[in-house]
């Protein structure tokens, strides 16, 4: 392609079949054509995506997967925790918990033990060797972030997370009418 035709292409926000496309400074996204009733959810999807896999590479180092790290979280924060208050907690099925929480028992960084209280049930609680885990998490969260938000300044972060704030909302409600 010329350099001509190039800066055309730039300027008029097509690719070199004539076909529109989303642009940034860094990145063109090309939304599919079934995807322009909704644009929005088309880009929840593409950033959830390149965020889980930034995630899942930040970890990697840890010996987590993504969301092995908020179980952790989580009990950090709580205590121990049923098994089953867990998966509710996290939005996740009995067999996705069960599977995690094996992973996390045979790394060493949580230990499972019959309820007192209900026989059926177990109790989930972070090991003693979880505890070096708890800071680099909280630094890869923070790493995290500052690559997510990049340039974005207080103001647009704010505006952002109150964004996703109202989707969220909305798409709870949406869940609980189905």
């Amino acid at each position: 392609m010329t350099q001509r035709r190039e800066t055309q292409r730039r300027e008029n926000g097509t690719d070199s079949d004539g076909e529109a496309q989303s642009q940034t400074s860094r990145a063109v996204v090309r939304q599919p054509t079934t995807a322009a009733g909704g644009p929005i959810s088309h880009a929840i999807f593409r950033v959830a995506r390149l965020h889980r896999m930034l995630a899942g590479s930040m970890l990697r180092r840890t010996g987590l997967y993504p969301g092995q790290e908020l179980v952790m979280m989580h009990l950090w924060d709580r205590g121990e925790q049923r098994q089953s208050d867990l998966a509710k907690f996290l939005d996740s099925d009995a067999a996705t918990i069960t599977r995690t929480i094996q992973r996390l028992e045979r790394a060493g960084f949580v230990r499972r033990r019959p309820d007192p209280s209900d026989a059926r049930a177990s109790l989930i609680e972070p090991t003693p060797a979880s505890s070096h885990l708890r800071t680099e998490i909280d630094e890869i969260w923070q790493e995290l972030e500052r690559l997510t938000v990049g340039l974005l300044d207080p103001a647009q972060q704010e505006a952002t997370l109150a964004a996703f704030e109202a989707l969220e909302r909305n798409l709870v409600t949406a869940t609980a009418e189905r």
